[in-house]
């Protein structure tokens, strides 16, 4: 491990990881920003096939590069038993396990968590499941759009032409964040109890868990919140607005003061602020049709610059609408220095965003881009390989 990584909170900690797509290696990789050790395994030849989900980043996958970097590719065979072999010493001497493997694969490959625990008492395993490994759909496969779909999430993106799905792969970053706190919180229980406890997170249940304030309205309410693009389904005014110019501005009114505020100094109508059709936020949200009439009018009055600076001055959130390209070039972003250079297979090097979390102190590890398995002779001989020994597996392809 660099050096560099000395002084990082997870400095000393192995985990090794059967993974593959988004979830499980977007949980691996932060436990990497913290200096962890991350062997991730990989199949012989082309490896995880999030690699080749596109080639858009010098040759190599965007999604690959967001979900990878800092960590050590080996290629294994886990369904010789000569695999298998290299594994277990591995796992030996690691402190955590994490697979995202097809539904059942890990306990056939005694890799499920009970098995693990039998071999390796200290050893902390980490299950990103689709459904649960348990209950009527743990068979089932899941990806991220299809859980999109059974959590509810895309009947409520997208406006009255139809649903739509989130922009990104919100299921798998839920799972992932999911599985990454649950591995602290057993690394900590570890630490002081000495037991490890092994974790499982599922991405219908982490997106599910997002989904608790629609839940909680639509079952209470007897309706689900409406499809209103970058309107907000239980707020007003709250969304974005054409300003003469043509631009878009998104502003939120949170509490009354704030709405005297609009009414009094954007707006230029104090005689809203009692207005009784718009004496309560649920007024405002019944007569969104009304209200949104009021301030388009006036929208069309200023361009979008003025709009901003109006509503700067009377202290109510706003924004712009940015594309992407907007956001690369944010001046936040700039200011606060977020970007390191990350190095990709072949050397050339690309902007990535720091971590958002800052712990006071350290930098963040911010490491290469592994190829397919780079690191695989360097693991193999630490394990105790001789050469002729991993030339032998190479030859049957086991690695």
């Amino acid at each position: 491990m660099p050096e560099h990584t000395a002084d990082l909170p997870l400095s000393g900690i192995t985990v090794v990881s059967v993974e593959q797509a988004v979830a499980a290696p977007f949980a691996t990789r932060q436990l990497a920003d913290l200096g962890a050790r991350v062997v991730k395994v990989e199949r012989p030849g082309d490896g995880d096939f999030a690699r080749r989900y596109d080639t858009t980043v010098h040759g190599e996958s965007s999604y690959f590069v967001w979900l990878n970097r800092s960590k050590e590719s080996l290629t294994l065979d886990l369904k010789s038993d000569r695999g298998r072999a290299v594994l277990e010493r591995l796992l030996g001497g690691a402190d955590v396990f994490v697979q995202n493997l097809a539904p059942g694969a890990a306990v056939r490959l005694g890799l499920g968590a009970q098995a693990l625990g039998e071999r390796f008492p200290s050893l902390i395993p980490c299950a990103v499941t689709g459904y649960g490994s348990s209950g009527p759909w743990a068979d089932r496969k899941a990806y991220d759009l299809l859980v999109q779909c059974q959590t509810g999430l895309v009947s409520l993106t997208g406006n009255e032409h139809g649903p739509a799905r989130a922009g990104v792969s919100v299921a798998d970053i839920a799972g992932g964040m999911y599985a990454y706190s649950g591995i602290l919180t057993a690394l900590f229980t570890r630490a002081t109890t000495g037991v490890a406890r092994a974790v499982e997170v599922s991405l219908f249940e982490a997106l599910a868990e997002w989904m608790g304030q629609p839940a909680y309205y639509t079952r209470h309410g007897g309706t689900q919140p409406p499809r209103l693009g970058t309107q907000h389904a239980t707020i007003a005014p709250y969304g974005t607005y054409t300003a003469a110019d043509g631009k878009e501005v998104l502003f939120s009114i949170q509490n009354e003061r704030e709405w005297a505020a609009l009414c009094e100094r954007f707006l230029e109508r104090p005689d809203l602020v009692d207005d009784p059709r718009f004496a309560t936020g649920s007024d405002r949200v019944a007569r969104r049709d009304e209200l949104n009439a009021i301030v388009a009018e006036r929208f069309a009055r200023s361009a979008a610059g003025e709009v901003t600076k109006i509503l700067d001055e009377a202290g109510i959130a706003n924004a712009g609408v940015n594309d992407v390209q907007d956001f690369l070039a944010h001046p936040v972003l700039g200011a606060r220095d977020r970007w390191r250079d990350v190095p990709l297979p072949g050397g050339v090097r690309v902007p990535a965003l720091l971590p958002p979390v800052d712990l006071a102190g350290t930098e963040p590890r911010m490491d290469a881009v592994p190829a397919v398995g780079e690191h695989t002779d360097r693991i193999l001989a630490e394990l105790g390989y001789g050469t002729a020994d991993i030339e032998a597996l190479r030859a049957d392809r086991v690695v």
